[in-house]
């Protein structure tokens, strides 16, 4: 009896002098993870699924941070297993299983929606596949972009990131005629866009935009203004990311911190005159050349 009690007064005591604002409670061993998933759709919702690794012991499985509901757990053949939360719902308790464990729940209040851009700042330390709606084809991870094509999903190891994304996001083509020829400069972005402007003396490409902080990214004919680049707003030089060259175009990514002019020069631009134009010159020069041996003669 004595021995209960003395045991009762440790915990006791070890509770109280542990800062509540700082324990995380652990009761099983840590979970071990064969798969993160989080699939978003096209409202914003979020649905998440961990697999983990069966264990003879409870497990202690840490949850994506947000608003967790409609939690389940089973394991792989449908059967649903015992579980609960400790540690203020952020970590859930799964009891022992001879298979693997399939968790899934929904998340709310992490996808934030401002000016027609998805934003969640994101941190969860195990290797985690995200996969985006059929509309999203442009994301952006710490404002790096990742072009998804036909993969709708991408994979973030130990990942910490602020991920961007937009739905149906305006495209705006602007339409350059040099010399017979036609071009066309298509700019993907919520701001609106006036003033476009296509200048070959300068050899740059230059645009208003009317929202800070709001995504731009620029579709170049490489034809018309050839890499590498220099970027400006309102004169000042900012960082923009070159990620696509598929050999007729380049897309260029830019997030400006204030509305303004964007600039974007280029190294070389489409010729002044048409390119046979040197070349019929050149082929005067040579013919001309034995001609003007025979006059130095006389």
């Amino acid at each position: 009896m004595k021995t209960e009690i003395f045991g009762f007064l440790v915990i006791l005591l070890l509770i109280a002098i542990i800062p509540m604002a700082d324990a995380q409670i652990s009761i099983g061993q840590k979970a071990i993870q064969k798969l993160v998933e989080i699939t978003i759709n096209s409202e914003g919702e979020v649905h998440v699924k961990h697999i983990v690794h069966k264990s003879s012991l409870p497990t202690d499985l840490e949850l994506i941070y947000g608003t967790v509901s409609n939690v389940s757990v089973t394991n792989e053949e449908g059967n649903e297993l015992l579980f609960s939360f400790i540690d203020d719902d952020r970590t859930l308790l799964v009891q022992p299983s001879n298979n693997d464990s399939i968790i899934e729940y929904d998340l709310e209040h992490v996808l934030v929606q401002t000016n027609g851009v998805w934003t969640w700042n994101f941190r969860y330390l195990e290797t985690t596949s995200f996969y985006f709606p059929n509309e999203a084809n442009l994301i952006f991870s710490n404002e790096r972009p990742i072009y998804l094509d036909e993969n709708k999903g991408i994979s973030c190891h130990g990942c910490q990131m602020l991920l961007e994304y937009s739905i149906n996001e305006p495209k705006n083509f602007k339409n350059i005629t040099w010399e017979d020829k036609e071009f066309v400069v298509e700019i993907l972005t919520h701001s609106n866009i006036d003033n476009f402007v296509f200048d070959q003396p300068t050899r740059s490409i230059s645009f208003d935009v009317s929202n800070e902080n709001q995504l731009v990214t620029t579709i170049i004919p490489l034809e018309l203004l050839w890499n590498p680049y220099i970027v400006l707003l309102d004169d000042e030089k900012i960082f923009y990311h070159e990620y696509i060259n598929n050999g007729t175009h380049i897309w260029l990514s830019l997030k400006p911190d204030t509305s303004g002019a964007i600039t974007i020069i280029g190294t070389t631009v489409i010729p002044e005159f048409p390119i046979i134009a040197p070349l019929a010159i050149g082929f005067l020069i040579i013919l001309a050349l034995p001609f003007t041996r025979k006059f130095n003669l006389h």
